[in-house]
């Protein structure tokens, strides 16, 4: 029998505040009441704040970043149109492979898995298409398989470089209120996050940003669509209301956990992510092991993926951890099955919840036949929390 408390250290769903939980605990309610917009409206102002975007909207859809990603495609895109896509991890592969079957011209840059988004090889790909026949660009923010974060800024100078109309879509499904994401000043035109991540939600909502300059694309998109239809959604939202039936109880979810996030203030929520982050980065390192990101210019700040030693299989860290030690952490993905695990460390999230993760962990790699320096990892992440550069001597106490 597992007993004490459950620990949560995936990149999504994230642990749930114990008052956006208590939020949601309420009686259903008329989606069509006169004063459900007093709820509603608020929460679209509100999130505006987190994309940090002044003149996009905000679109609300009962799903998944996935769900959003689709609404993001078939409201602004052609049968047929050409896009630029990177491929550099198990979730910038499932939006390619969604613009494929939806039937867009897919052309892919294959990278290694722990790069990043490959902005000069953009930039010249952008540079050439002299008839503008690309008509966008995804970016996978935060590739939350390999634990990669991508300068989406960088791309939007190639598109600029190169005097390119593209519209720029960017997932931020694992970055966007956890890690540094500006819409209007990286002139991004279609975002998308979900309710289970940064937001401190249950998995549920599919969160969309679109841009002016998208809003006015979609108007001319063929693509066929139905329940993700932007003109449906945007004429019950100015009231408050949904063409569907809303989950109503993660949108009062979603209002404490805004609350939240603006209590604390957005600037240090991602000031709080990259310091709980490097404590993490740096227990790692304390054991000897490496991660998947190729350089610490690409370290996420929300998901750190772990190569095992080798003889260690990946899959055993995880089971030990979860059957033994009532933790759970991400598997490897794809291609990193069996070679990597993940520590989600974003959301809900303290210091001693971060030593928790790596005191586990560590655990969990020693039983697994790893040979690392016990304590290691934890004594290293403490200096970092403490600004302690150094291990201290112990006091010694004079008998009387």
């Amino acid at each position: 029998m597992k007993t004490g408390q459950t620990h949560l250290f995936i990149p999504g769903p994230t642990n749930v505040p114990d008052d956006v939980r208590r939020a949601m605990n309420i009686g259903q309610q008329d989606m069509r009441a006169s004063d459900f917009g007093d709820l509603t409206i608020g929460l679209f102002e509100d999130l505006k704040q987190v994309f940090r975007t002044r003149t996009g909207e905000v679109f609300l859809l009962p799903g998944s970043g996935t769900g959003a990603w689709e609404a993001a495609i078939t409201n602004t895109l052609n049968p047929g149109d050409k896009v630029l896509m990177a491929r550099y991890g198990q979730f910038s592969d499932l939006w390619v492979q969604m613009a494929q079957r939806l039937g867009l011209e897919v052309e892919v840059i294959d990278v290694a898995w722990g790069a990043g988004v490959p902005v000069a090889e953009f930039e010249r790909r952008l540079g050439a298409d002299t008839r503008d026949e690309i008509k966008a660009v995804f970016v996978t923010h935060n590739e939350t398989a390999t634990g990669v974060v991508s300068d989406v800024a960088a791309v939007r100078r190639a598109l600029d470089a190169s005097f390119h109309d593209a519209l720029l879509f960017v997932d931020g499904v694992s970055s966007i209120g956890s890690i540094d994401f500006r819409m209007d000043d990286w002139g991004v035109d279609l975002a998308v996050t979900g309710s289970q991540k940064g937001l401190m939600c249950p998995a549920g909502l599919g969160i969309l940003a679109v841009s002016a300059k998208a809003a006015v694309a979609a108007k001319t998109s063929t693509m066929r669509r139905a329940f993700f239809e932007f003109e449906d959604m945007r004429a019950m939202n100015a009231g408050g209301y949904f063409p569907y039936t809303p989950p109503t109880m993660l949108l009062h979810g979603l209002r404490a956990a805004l609350d939240r996030i603006f209590a604390e203030g957005l600037d240090e929520v991602i000031a709080r992510h990259a310091r709980l982050a490097e404590g993490i980065r740096r227990g790692i390192h304390a054991w000897g092991l490496d991660l998947v990101a190729e350089h610490p210019s690409l370290y996420s700040n929300t998901v750190s993926t772990i190569r095992t030693p080798d003889g260690v299989d990946a899959r055993e860290v995880i089971r030990i951890a979860y059957d033994e030690m009532n933790t759970s952490f991400g598997s490897g993905l794809g291609r990193l099955a069996g070679k990597a695990f993940r520590i989600g460390h974003l959301g809900d999230l303290n210091e001693g919840m971060c030593l928790t993760a790596l005191s586990i962990a560590e655990m969990a790699l020693v039983r697994a036949g790893a040979q690392i320096p016990m304590g290691a990892g934890v004594a290293e992440a403490q200096r970092h929390f403490t600004g302690v550069a150094t291990a201290q001597p112990r006091l010694r106490i004079a008998a009387e």
